[in-house]
């Protein structure tokens, strides 16, 4: 047999698709990464409505925080039953029911009765949030080739700052509509109703979308449609693979899959104490939301007016933070693989620390006719976008990275899953804490996020290892 007549080896799992598919593979990729987009869209569109709701149903700060943190408690359940709900009736099925609820929730939002169903309406788009987050990332690393499943996979959280900005535009523009007066009628409606309402339009394209891509060939192979996941193969490797390798591949894998269990999380002997590598990744997890972040995407806009800044100029630097964000994740995806994910961990947290510093002294300044001074007025806004800059170049992308890396494999998905809830339950305290403690003291409150990002770093430096170029393998 010549050279030009040998059969192929047969096709591994580092196998790149084939160029006449990839950009097939591409399209499938963002259709699924849609529901990033609406991860961040929904997380974020509430900052251009708060004041409006505040005044609207005349509520306190600590009932107006319980309205806007409330999804979070729908993320968190979400979050931990779409594997479960994908497992059973597909991926693609629990897109289409997220892209319902992410309606559903919208179209109530933007038209609730009263404070309780706004609530309810909330609860029901943390929820989809929350399926979202779990059922995309998924999805794509089932049906992207392994030799661009990590440049696909950014796709998800490229998603989700590119929301978020959107929905800061979108916002933007509606105020605008409405003369700067986020109670302002716009064909009946109130401009803040508008703003909760649009995100139907992404939402009904997330759900038609939906139905052009797929099912995952994992779940095909798993209730035994051999035959559609070899389409599905040939779909985004090529026709040109050994299909039923491939199939025999996937099979083999799921066989050596250990369901791992909460009690596989604790120390050998032990009924309660968590093994030290789940206490890094639930500290990575509540490192990452202690330092305010969301405060940037949930109530920026109320900040700037608390200290005088009108309405629209509050909504314009609500965007360009979200750009910033868009930038600094870009860089993060860039450099995460060159200079690993300790050293941007590092910078990261002493770039964030001395941006909330500047910060918390800005805000420490008397108000002069309801508005901060010049010099503390510029600073503050320079530095909130510093850092946010800081934060997405670091802790934004790393933090999941190394979620995803750092777990043994026999532990890997009850670890993620005990991390990822940590992380919830500390975003729903920032932000439900947010508004009671800004009216207690502004500058205060940043000094605290300003001690948990200094306190972030030797929490690094001693407790966590550099997951660079190593195999999920050698994580022991």
């Amino acid at each position: 047999m010549t050279n030009a007549e040998k059969v192929p080896p047969p096709p591994s799992e580092g196998r790149a698709a084939h160029p006449d598919h990839l950009g097939h593979v591409i399209f499938i990729t963002a259709s699924a990464a849609m529901g990033g987009f609406l991860f961040g869209y929904d997380s974020s569109v509430i900052n251009g409505a708060v004041e409006a709701i505040r005044d609207r149903y005349d509520i306190g700060s600590a009932t107006l925080a319980q309205v806007i943190a409330i999804a979070l408690i729908g993320c968190a359940i979400g979050a931990a039953t779409a594997g479960r709900i994908a497992d059973r009736i597909g991926r693609i099925r629990c897109m289409q029911i997220a892209a319902v609820l992410f309606s559903i929730s919208a179209v109530g939002s933007a038209l609730p009765f009263a404070l309780w169903d706004l609530a309810m309406w909330r609860i029901i788009g943390g929820f989809a949030i929350g399926m979202a987050s779990v059922i995309g990332p998924a999805y794509i690393a089932e049906v992207a080739p392994a030799a661009y499943r990590g440049r696909l996979g950014s796709f998800q959280q490229a998603a989700i700052v590119i929301g978020i900005a959107i929905s800061q535009l979108v916002n933007y523009g509606i105020l605008q509509l409405a003369d700067g007066d986020q109670r302002g009628k716009i064909g009946g409606l109130e401009a803040w109703q508008w703003m909760l309402g649009v995100m139907v339009v992404p939402a009904l394209l997330y759900g038609l979308l939906s139905f052009a891509i797929p099912e995952s060939p994992r779940f095909l192979i798993s209730v035994g449609r051999t035959d559609r996941a070899k389409e599905v193969l040939a779909e985004v490797e090529g026709e040109s693979v050994d299909l039923d390798h491939r199939v025999a591949e996937i099979e083999q894998a799921m066989r050596r899959e250990h369901k791992s269990t909460f009690r596989d999380l604790l120390v050998p002997g032990s009924r309660f104490s968590l093994l030290p590598i789940v206490w890094v990744g639930i500290g990575l997890s509540v490192f990452q939301q202690l330092v305010g972040i969301n405060v940037a995407f949930y109530y920026s806009a109320t900040l700037w007016q608390s200290v005088g800044i009108d309405p629209s100029s509050s909504f314009f630097y609500s965007f360009t933070t979200s750009i910033i964000n868009i930038i600094g994740t870009v860089i993060a995806m860039v450099l995460v693989d060159r200079v690993g994910r300790r050293p941007l961990a590092l910078v990261g947290s002493a770039g964030m620390a001395v941006a909330l510093a500047f910060e918390a002294w800005a805000f420490s300044a008397d108000l002069v006719d309801g508005k901060l001074p010049n010099t503390q007025g510029v600073v503050a806004l320079v530095a909130a976008h510093v850092f946010v800059l800081f934060f997405a170049l670091s802790w934004g992308v790393v933090v999941w990275v190394f979620l995803g890396e750092m777990f043994p494999n026999r532990i890997r998905a009850a670890a993620l899953g005990v991390a990822a809830s940590a992380q919830w339950l500390a975003n729903w305290a920032i932000t439900a804490s947010f508004p009671s403690l800004s009216d207690w003291n502004l500058s205060g409150t940043y000094v605290i996020y300003a001690v948990f990002a200094v306190l972030s770093i030797p929490f690094v430096l001693l407790f966590v290892k550099e997951t660079k170029g190593k195999a999920l393998e050698e994580m022991g």
